[in-house]
């Protein structure tokens, strides 16, 4: 295929449609590949997305995608990027489907995975009743019994983060916990409980947590739990694009570096979203995909209006 697209973006989440859709804007022409398996599916609603508070992410990206449709130099497909290299000036894509793009431009933003424990019972609360980010679940639960399921250092930010939501939380450290003096008494002066007992399951219905069950089969009752979760990359295209990983930090695994434009360090490769570890919110998402695109368009003035440089009495198109 002899097309040649401005800017690939892959990940339809959040920061991939809001790049797309400033691409569009700009009149580029983009192509926008998604596979459809946000992260955030579970999830009852958008927390603190200003004008679509507590939406379904489902119906968020389902707007996302109507709204793209406006614009006649965007292209929305459904399928999976399972590789990618440079060629020359060009990024080659190659899709599940067994097609192949070519771009000027590409952003990553196919997000990130949550790898939570293997608990019994949690699959089924996930995104609901029990999550990993108070400020996206935090006031659906608010003044409620609550638990933290975390250990070290994160468990104590965690912990007293959600005490700002409930009076009544305990700190599950599942096992002998690892905690120091100091923070013991900090939690205990915030009126947290820490309980060291070893958890088996979760148990609840219909997405609603009802108590933690303790390996000795004791039980607490709790209404809602925050579990310490890491993300993983989901994709290893950043790294086969020539893109290089940032520290790893107790939220994210490998995450792609970025600078203050959202370039990686892969020459015309931009990222923006959960991959590049910021805040794991949609709102913030949204923002970086849109910063990410702006930058995409600066970049390729260069491409369309390239510097004359004099040599001589000529011109030479630099």
């Amino acid at each position: 295929m002899d097309r040649i697209w401005d800017c690939v973006v892959v990940g339809g989440g959040a920061a991939g449609l809001s790049a797309a859709l400033v691409l569009g804007r700009a009149r580029r022409r983009t192509l926008l590949i998604d596979g459809g398996a946000q992260s955030n599916l579970p999830a009852h609603g958008i927390g603190g997305l200003l004008g679509h508070d507590g939406r379904p992410p489902a119906e968020l990206y389902a707007l996302g995608r109507q709204e793209l449709s406006a614009y006649p130099s965007v292209e929305v497909r459904t399928a999976e990027v399972t590789g990618g290299e440079r060629a020359d000036e060009l990024f080659v894509l190659r899709l599940d489907d067994g097609g192949i793009e070519r771009a000027r431009r590409v952003v990553l933003s196919t997000g990130m995975e949550y790898r939570p424990p293997a608990l019994p019972g949690l699959a089924q609360l996930w995104g609901r009743s029990a999550f990993h980010c108070p400020f996206c679940h935090g006031w659906e639960v608010r003044d409620q019994p609550l638990a933290v399921l975390a250990r070290g250092e994160r468990a104590v930010h965690s912990t007293l983060l959600l005490r700002l939501w409930s009076d009544d939380v305990i700190l599950l450290t599942d096992g002998p916990g690892d905690l120091d003096g100091a923070q013991r008494e900090r939690l205990t002066a915030a009126g947290v409980t820490v309980d060291e007992r070893a958890v088996a399951e979760l148990s609840g219905a219909d997405g609603n947590l009802e108590a933690v069950v303790f390996a000795d089969g004791s039980w607490l009752p709790r209404t809602g739990i925050l579990v310490a979760t890491t993300l993983h990359q989901r994709s290893s295209l950043a790294e086969q694009l020539g893109a290089t990983s940032g520290e790893s930090t107790p939220v994210a695994h490998n995450p792609v570096h970025v600078d203050a434009f959202y370039r990686t360090s892969a020459g015309g490769v931009f990222a923006a979203g959960d991959l590049v570890a910021q805040m794991p919110q949609v709102a913030a998402a949204v923002a970086a995909g849109s910063a990410a695109a702006a930058a995409v368009v600066q970049s390729l003035i260069e491409e369309y209006f390239p510097a004359v440089v004099q040599e001589g009495s000529r011109h030479v198109v630099a």
